[in-house]
């Protein structure tokens, strides 16, 4: 096997066991499998084409094509088209796979199952950093560059894992892979590694060539300069891998963590709250057994079957999840503003009451529950007012920490609202910035969505009733099953599936409504909370885990956002301005089991609180209301862009010390390649200049050649090479035209006296030239006279330019 093909072999096993660090974020290793095959194809075709040959470019071009003809055999007939072609595959089965995958990674906790689009994710992401290892180590033959690509795969799978799995087998795979290809170069591309980094063997040291080791005076032997460099580089790699994880920020709840930032900004007066989606395994605690109280509170309200416990408004609907605007937050007024919409008769008759609640210690998120709409609030610590949805949200503490309800107690003073249906059958349009806002739908929404809507609401004349109708579709006469084990999804094609198997939870029922009203030009967005719960005997209520609920709220003017159920669950009362003259009909299909809608956060255990293992599973043990994932939400996971431009960020920091090393290597590949006497000079002369010696162009090129021999200290072959390139040069300079100034041995005379000049230069100084090389100057003084020409040809553009005097005399 050659050293290329070695090396080739290598690259692809140091991405295969690098890739294995992924492995705990996924249920299943069978990708695995698939990854190593996809690899081997991927390096077969590389070793193929470097033995024609071609061109670098093309190599690497060869090379992707065949990755995606590859995926596109792979995942054909997979995606929207059901086509199984790869053209239709690459063009419109990966986009739709992808963005699937994307939303899988946001929508699941770890380990998240082997979906398709998350398998595409994991294959597409294993085969480009395959690519680039083999790009940089075997096709540019920068082995040392290649464990880049691998440092950021394995410090972007470390920092997501959190230590699942088995961290330190992850670690010792990807250290050993690359490792292993380091040293496969072997002699011949070592050997140049370690005239850069490595000090020469002396007489008492003669190194052996097939092994790469020298003896040492007392009959041992003692790595030379390959094998030290392998060592040197691959502990300062293994040195980052182990350093960068730690450094990375904390990525928790879903597969690429939740979106714990809500954005709330630590300073007054600022900050805005990102669109962040609290639906985060639900479904789960609504099958869990354990059923732990997450707050207590003591109300005055004389009708607790409308103390609603509001956490946040969900009033963007993109086609893959309903989330919460992006809005700036305010400090929390000492007494909240009216509410949008709210005035006249429904105003004037409102009571006003008052709740103290108390939070369980285990119920940690920065969402304050809440009665809608609370008009005073009296807590302690930093909390931010958003005044579109009226929630309040934990400020930023300290970095990575945020005011969390965990524990608190609290009071809230709200309004008991008690429009009549004759009030709202009533209302005028909602202003236009409203509808505007709250009746957009995405493009991808079925028609279907918007054919029952009319179907339903069929002869109604105004919006009240059309409300109602679609109300008592969903819980009353639609013939809908409230399921928890329904597979949960909240995006267009979510609906459109609820709509056609009429089961689901509470989730699907507020989410199917909300954009079933818009789409009849009803203002709507979704409500994420919690039910009344359950009085107990010492006149306290008790919310539970299956209490979460979410439900829609559809706006009014004159009543402003007005709540509706069209969850039929046992359990769930009606409003009464939108029951019936005759008595409220039971739900359908009522559930045992209350709702816990994937719309309400899951209220996430104390790290000291025993947690089931579903919940860890999903996610939901600790960490605020964005660490409890809705089973179709999609949403509160780190978006993917996130996870990219970090894993760029340990690319170019980890880079840095490589681009002078890199741009010295093509500068003197150009050079002595061209097969140019004076070029190959040049060379030389920054070859010397990197390891001290000052370029003197006052010097014939004999004197200056054996000024570089003398400062160098070269002796033998080294110092004859220095001084028969300065002899081509002069027959360059001054012999007659026609005469022949190059010879064959040109560029390995160059690469042997620049081999002598680094050996002597001491370990720093090799370390200086290769990082810091002096000659670099000869690019800062190149930028400034191109900078000084361009502003001399400006000078004289201005120059002929002729300004025509007005108003001369």
């Amino acid at each position: 096997m050659s050293g290329r093909t070695r090396l080739t072999v290598f690259a692809a096993l140091a991405t295969l066991l690098t890739a294995w660090s992924l492995a705990p974020l996924v249920e299943g290793s069978g990708w695995l499998v698939q990854a190593a095959v996809l690899l081997a194809v991927q390096a077969a075709v590389g070793a193929g084409t470097r033995r024609v040959p071609l061109a670098r470019w093309l190599t690497v071009g060869a090379q992707l094509l065949v990755s995606l003809l590859l995926l596109a055999l792979l995942f054909a007939g997979k995606g929207e088209s059901g086509a199984g072609g790869p053209a239709s595959f690459l063009l419109t089965d990966f986009p739709a796979l992808f963005r699937q995958g994307v939303r899988d990674v946001g929508e699941f906790a770890i380990p998240a199952p082997l979906t398709d689009g998350i398998r595409l994710l994991l294959l597409a992401g294993v085969l480009l950093i395959g690519l680039l290892v083999d790009a940089l180590a075997v096709t540019l033959r920068t082995a040392a560059a290649a464990g880049l690509p691998l440092l950021a795969l394995y410090s972007v799978a470390a920092g997501l894992s959190a230590g699942q799995g088995q961290p330190w087998l992850a670690f010792l795979l990807a250290g050993a892979g690359y490792l292993m290809l380091l040293l496969s170069e072997g002699r011949d591309r070592l050997a140049q590694w370690g005239r850069v980094f490595g000090g020469a063997p002396n007489a008492r040291t003669p190194a052996s060539a097939a092994t790469g080791y020298g003896a040492n005076g007392a009959g041992g032997t003692r790595a030379v300069a390959p094998v030290r460099t392998g060592r040197r580089i691959g502990a300062v790699a293994l040195g980052l891998a182990l350093v960068v994880p730690a450094v990375l920020p904390s990525l928790g709840g879903g597969l690429l963590g939740a979106r714990n930032e809500d954005t709330a900004s630590a300073g007054g007066g600022g900050g805005t709250i990102s669109a962040v989606n609290p639906l985060v395994s639900l479904q789960s605690s609504l099958n869990a057994q354990d059923n732990r109280v997450v707050m207590k509170y003591r109300t005055d309200s004389p009708q607790l079957g409308e103390q609603y416990l509001r956490i946040l408004a969900l009033d963007e609907f993109n086609g893959v999840r309903w989330e919460a605007s992006a809005r700036p937050l305010t400090e929390v007024p000492q007494r909240l503003p009216n509410p949008a919409g709210l005035t006249g008769e429904v105003r004037e008759t409102a009571v006003e009451v008052r709740t103290t609640v108390s939070a369980a210690d285990s119920y940690a998120q920065r969402y304050l529950p809440m009665p809608y709409p609370a008009t005073q609030v009296d807590i302690g610590g930093k909390w931010r007012f958003e005044p579109a949805g009226r929630t309040l949200v934990g400020d930023q503490l300290a970095k990575d920490r945020f005011q969390n309800v965990q524990g608190a107690q609290y009071t809230v003073r709200s309004l008991l609202l008690r429009p009549t249906a004759e009030q709202l059958q009533s209302a005028p349009p909602a202003n236009a910035a409203v509808h505007a806002e709250y009746t957009k739908l995405p493009d991808n929404l079925p028609p279907v969505v918007a054919e029952t809507a009319r179907r339903v609401t069929q002869g109604a004349r105004d919006d009240y009733t059309r409300a109602v109708k679609l109300q008592d579709f969903f819980a009353v006469s639609g013939g809908f099953r409230y399921d928890t084990k329904v597979s949960s999804g909240t995006g267009s094609q979510a609906i459109a599936r609820f709509l056609e198997d009429k089961e689901g939870f509470c989730v699907h029922f507020a989410f199917s409504m909300a954009a079933m009203s818009r789409t009849l030009g009803i203002p709507a967005r979704v409500a994420v909370g919690f039910t009344p719960g359950e009085k107990q005997s010492d006149g306290t209520v008790n919310v539970s885990m299956r209490d979460a609920h979410a439900w829609p709220e559809l706006y009014f003017e004159g009543a402003g956002w007005t709540r509706f159920e069209p969850t039929p669950r046992s359990g769930i009362t009606l409003p009464d301005y939108s029951r019936d003259e005759a008595p409220a009909p039971q739900p359908s299909a009522p559930s045992a089991m209350p709702s816990q809608s994937a719309s309400a956060p899951v209220p996430a255990p104390s790290q000291g609180e025993a947690c089931p293992p579903a919940q860890k599973k999903l996610g939901e043990c600790g960490g605020a209301v964005a660490q409890q994932a809705d089973g179709g939400s999609g949403g509160g996971g780190v978006p993917v862009g996130t996870v990219l431009g970090w894993a760029a960020a340990v690319l170019l920091v980890a880079g840095l010390p490589l681009l002078p090393l890199l741009w010295r290597r093509r500068v003197r590949g150009r050079r002595l390649g061209s097969a140019d006497v004076l070029a190959a000079w040049r060379e030389l002369g920054d070859c010397a200049w990197d390891v001290g010696i000052a370029p003197d162009e006052a010097l014939s090129p004999r004197r200056a050649a054996g000024r570089i021999v003398l400062l160098g200290r070269l002796e033998g072959g080294a110092a004859e090479a220095v001084h028969r390139v300065a002899g081509a040069v002069e027959r360059s300079l001054y012999a007659p035209p026609g005469a022949q100034s190059a010879y064959p041995g040109l560029a390995a005379d160059v690469l042997t006296a620049r081999a002598a000049l680094l050996a002597g230069a001491g370990r720093w100084g090799r370390l200086r030239a290769l990082l810091l090389p002096r000659s670099a100057a000869r690019v800062a003084a190149a930028v400034s006279a191109r900078a000084a020409g361009v502003s001399a040809a400006v000078a004289r553009a201005a120059g002929r330019v002729r300004v025509p005097l007005r108003d001369r005399g």
